[in-house]
């Protein structure tokens, strides 16, 4: 079964790397920046604003950067500066605003700055909101001059995850063992795949935490499923232990729960066959039959009743009656089950996140 898992590993990061070399953007594989206007930006009229924060998502997101600043602790922001503010001598009379507006690329968190770049805009228009408007509106997220911005800031960030790599590792371990195992592998799947080796590094350490998660869901299971054998809820205890995977430990102790279950429901299935076979019912006989597995203790009865219902329905109705039990179903494919279960982790992780809380105080001295 050991074997089984470390299969398992290998496959998911096969495929991750795969994913990432056709160059698919996968929010948990690559750098994400947000962008943040703070909220004390009252100079800048809201309209103005919201503009601004457009512009500065269409720039990340041009160059493959785009992400939620509710998310992501890397954000790119912007300070507006009135360089200039007049009224021209027409008629009638128009706002002129030049503005200064200075672009930022930083960790939101612990205020560090990775990348600036300035540029002016020159807006003219009826009122001085309008030409806030105007100016802003004059930016162009795809010109050259973004580019060794952005590529500054990305490279920063790559020193950052690779700086910070065995801390983020070290994190992601304290988090499991305090049975928070969806952030932990949330944290180590963040890691972009431009930083190859914290990636790498993330990416073995991501398969140890998902064992240890389902170590722990098993015994959790376990647990829950005796409670409800207890209240005679035999159904819902099947249920509950359905999900664990036959290469955890704890499987064994599982597996041998679902059979004392299996010959729970078959005994209740054989009584309801045996009585409506003697009412010759061969409706409800077939019913009760059909819930009855074929590993199950009490097969060799339920076969004995099906061969004589198909029997007398022979002799009786002149017809073929056709009933097979249950076979029992294949194993479950661990590998396939195993990479579906890491990524919906991530994705349901960082859709749920709580939002990240910005250091104003770092960012307003940029």
């Amino acid at each position: 079964m050991k074997k089984l898992f470390t299969l398992a590993a290998c496959l998911f990061l096969h495929q991750t790397y795969a994913q990432n070399n056709l160059g698919k953007s996968d929010d948990l594989a690559r750098i994400s920046i947000g962008a943040y206007i703070p909220e004390q930006a009252k100079t800048i009229p809201a309209e103005a604003k919201s503009l601004l924060n457009n512009k500065l998502n269409q720039i990340t997101a041009n160059r493959g950067l785009g992400g939620n600043s509710s998310t992501t602790r890397f954000i790119i922001t912007a300070n507006v500066n009135v360089i200039s503010k007049d009224i021209t001598p027409t008629a009638p009379p128009q706002h002129s605003l030049n503005l200064e507006v200075t672009y930022y690329i930083g960790d939101g968190v612990d205020g560090t700055l990775f990348a600036t770049y300035s540029k002016s805009y020159l807006g003219i228009e009826r009122s001085e909101t309008k030409a806030y408007i105007d100016a802003l509106s004059q930016i162009r997220p795809g010109d050259k001059g973004f580019n060794d911005f952005i590529e500054e800031g990305k490279s920063k960030i790559v020193e950052y995850y690779n700086t910070k790599c065995d801390f983020i590792i070290k994190d992601a371990q304290t988090a499991a063992g305090q049975n928070d195992f969806d952030g932990a592998i949330y944290k180590l799947l963040s890691v972009p795949d431009v930083c190859k080796d914290c990636y790498a590094k993330c990416m073995n350490a991501v398969p140890i935490i998902f064992r240890q998660k389902l170590e722990h869901e098993c015994q959790v299971m376990i647990a829950r499923a005796k409670t409800l054998i207890a209240q005679n809820q035999y159904d819902q205890a099947a249920e509950t232990l359905s999900p664990i995977l036959p290469d955890v430990s704890c499987y064994p102790t599982a597996d041998q729960m679902m059979r004392e279950i299996n010959d729970h429901r078959c005994a209740v299935a054989l009584g309801e066959a045996t009585a409506a076979w003697a009412a010759k019912n061969v409706n409800a006989t077939s019913n009760a039959l059909s819930s009855i597995s074929a590993d199950s203790k009490c097969s060799a009865d339920a076969n004995r009743i099906a061969a004589e219902v198909r029997a007398y329905v022979r002799q009786v109705e002149n017809r073929e009656w056709q009933f097979k039990l249950i076979e029992q179903k294949d194993k479950v494919d661990i590998a396939k089950r195993t990479i579906k279960a890491v990524r919906d982790i991530g994705v349901a992780y960082g859709s749920n996140r709580p939002k990240v809380v910005y250091n104003t105080t770092f960012i307003s001295r940029w």
